[in-house]
């Protein structure tokens, strides 16, 4: 319930101010009817009507703070009308000088301090209200430059407070965000050191599956027992590097990326249909492969795939008003893919913020292979990665 009105509290300053503003005028009220009747001002109602207007200034003190002094000031002119002044006068400076104290810098806090008592002191000593209480203009002046600066002096208090804990809720939230940071550090320190475990473990398995397969092809037609043992020694040790892969593929993945998807990965039989939805989506693409691709490793097709995926995608959003060209060139020994355009290709801000040529240095870098990507000459951009191909029986140290 408490946290409800301060939040209702929080998002109606005027409202708020306005209910203080009649809780002071019901302490005037009560003030003044508690009074002695020798101390009574003669015109009751008029002196609370006036009470009224002398609280007015409070509803404004933070929506309007400078409007709000200068309303309060206004009101010295009161008592030369009334002979007395409102009886919520000296509250109202009270609430205005704490308000400004707590809510704003110290110069503009003094300067408004000064505007506020400075013209009471100065009235007093003009006109002292010797007919309320009995006192000089010496004991007035003093009394009020007194009351003004205590309130001056809880209003900064409550302001160096504020000030103190939004500081240390800011280190606070500095040190959790660095906290997690180091968390996610450490977690991600760990992840690497298992992922280069499982990758020897997984590197043994396919080398001494690779090995098997080897010895069983050589004595297939001597010994058939022995060659079917060591294929069964080669199912058991695929399915225990499928297991390790797994785990591999977990500990790599992070907590923002999904779960991966049973589908097939693309390769290069993939390209045609990919250059036809560029097409589709409006950018004219020729598609020339120069060679017959043979088999070859999965992860370099997926490879070429995703560089031609990357490139035309980059072209269809720089490019503009332009046409595209795809070309891949295979040989025995390495498989060479080329995407080219005739557009103004991606301005400086786009290079900066895009991961795009990150990721294709990145799996282009994996497989030992090479990448260039810039201006092409006469106009639009250049994507060309080389990848070497290896012979089908080769097992990677």
């Amino acid at each position: 319930m408490t946290n409800r009105l301060r939040a209702w509290a929080h998002g109606r300053p005027l409202a708020v101010d306005a209910c203080a503003a009649v809780a002071l005028v019901a302490v005037a009220t009560a003030f003044l009817v508690l009074m002695p009747p020798a101390l009574r001002p003669a015109q009751l109602w008029a002196t609370l009507g006036w009470s009224v207007l002398g609280a007015a200034p409070v509803v404004l003190r933070r929506v309007a703070p400078w409007p709000a002094v200068g309303a309060a000031v206004a009101t010295l002119a009161v008592p030369v009308l009334l002979d007395h002044a409102p009886a919520t006068q000296g509250m109202t400076f009270i609430v205005l000088t704490y308000t400004m104290a707590a809510h704003r810098p110290v110069r503009p806090a003094v300067l408004a301090a000064l505007l506020l008592w400075v013209p009471v002191a100065l009235a007093n000593l003009v006109a002292p209200l010797q007919n309320v209480l009995d006192m000089g203009p010496g004991y007035l002046v003093l009394n009020n430059l007194l009351t003004g600066s205590v309130a001056y002096a809880v209003g900064r208090a409550v302001h160096g407070r504020r000030q103190s804990t939004r500081m240390l809720r800011e280190r606070a939230r500095f040190a959790e965000a660095t906290q997690r940071s180091l968390a996610e550090q450490a977690v991600a320190d760990e992840r690497r050191r298992i992922a280069r475990e499982l990758h020897d473990v997984v590197a043994h398995h396919v080398s001494v599956m690779g090995v098997l397969a080897t010895g069983a092809r050589r004595v297939l037609r001597r010994d058939p027992d022995a060659a079917d043992e060591a294929m069964a020694t080669v199912e058991e040790t695929g399915r225990a590097t499928l297991r390790e892969l797994r785990r591999l593929l977990d500990v790599l993945r992070t907590d923002a990326e999904p779960a991966a998807e049973l589908a097939p990965q693309p390769g290069l039989t993939g390209i045609e249909a990919l250059v036809e939805q560029v097409r589709e989506a409006g950018l004219p693409v020729t598609l020339r492969v120069d060679g017959a691709p043979g088999p070859m490793e999965e992860g370099v097709a997926l490879t070429v795939y995703r560089i031609v995926q990357e490139a035309l995608t980059n072209a269809l959003k720089h490019a503009g008003a332009a046409t595209a060209l795809v070309r891949l060139t295979v040989t025995d020994d390495f498989l060479a893919v080329e995407v080219t355009d005739t557009g103004r290709g991606p301005g400086p801000a786009a290079d900066r913020i895009g991961h795009g040529l990150v990721g294709m240095r990145e799996r282009v870098a994996l497989y030992g292979g090479i990448l260039r990507t810039g201006p092409r000459t006469g106009g639009g951009f250049r994507v060309y990665a080389r990848l070497p191909l290896e012979s089908a029986g080769a097992v990677p140290a």
